[in-house]
């Protein structure tokens, strides 16, 4: 099993856990990412405007390089796998700006969204298997009350994304009960945390975390749970009275693995 990987940047600075244990549970479970050469940040915000090209070139490049590999594109930042997956559709689906992009960056065989764009998360519910994962567990998270945190962009829009039912996931949650713990359903473990606005307005970004927060805690969540380095700083940054700990996904598989005992 074998994908392109593009971690993207926030994963080479503060979000250093959620890629260091991504990449050592992945070898645990027999799957090799290949990190893209010389890639470019992402952008980290999928422009709303067709005639903004320049914005949308990093992104398929990388998909470009998955393709001459063969391979599928994996991700594992919320925010990159939003606007990588969302890039590859317009290349895919928009003649306009599909013409753009392609005479810029003037490939040999022009690109049409041929890259199929992976999440971490469904790389270990189909490729790998949530049983096969359940197998393989040597420290089982039993006792463990812990909440799903999607956010938002993980989910919306769905029909481009295709990554979940956007008001009912299971995803996260399957993967917490293959890893053994208990996954608490919450109301409000899909809406967006706030974190685009936390800079401009930190009142508004505190209030929005604080419903997630207390809507969490009043189902007994003792932890969360995310992708998203943005969701996991906003959660913690602005967090009040219901504050609870929140992990990467990948740091609990690590441990549910063995790895984190493996490397201490």
């Amino acid at each position: 099993m074998k994908f392109s990987y593009f971690p993207g940047c926030t994963l080479k600075t503060k979000a250093r856990d959620l890629d260091k244990w991504g990449r050592e549970s992945a070898l645990k479970l027999g799957v090799e990412l290949r990190e893209i050469e010389e890639w470019q940040c992402c952008g980290a915000v999928y422009p709303q405007v067709e005639d903004e090209i320049a914005s949308r070139l990093s992104s398929v490049r990388a998909l470009m390089d998955a393709r001459a590999h063969g391979e599928d594109l994996l991700t594992l930042c919320s925010a990159c796998h939003h606007v990588i997956k969302r890039m590859n559709h317009d290349m895919k689906e928009n003649e306009y700006v599909r013409t753009r992009v392609n005479n810029y960056l003037k490939p040999d065989v022009p690109y049409a969204g041929e890259t199929k764009v992976v999440h971490y998360l469904e790389m270990l519910r189909d490729t790998v298997g949530f049983d096969e994962i359940k197998k393989q567990v040597v420290n089982p998270l039993k006792g463990r009350k812990i909440g799903a945190y999607y956010g938002c962009l993980l989910l919306r829009p769905s029909a481009v994304m295709a990554f979940d039912n956007p008001e009912h996931p299971t995803i996260i949650e399957d993967f917490l009960s293959a890893i053994g713990a208990t996954s608490v359903k919450y109301e409000f473990r899909n809406e967006c945390c706030g974190g685009y606005i936390a800079l401009e307005d930190r009142a508004q970004a505190a209030k929005q975390v604080e419903r997630v927060l207390s809507s969490a805690a009043g189902r007994g969540c003792e932890a969360l749970v995310t992708a998203c380095p943005l969701c996991m700083y906003n959660l913690k940054q602005n967090a009040g009275e219901h504050a609870l700990p929140v992990y990467y996904f990948t740091e609990l598989l690590a441990e549910a693995l063995g790895v984190k005992e493996e490397q201490a």
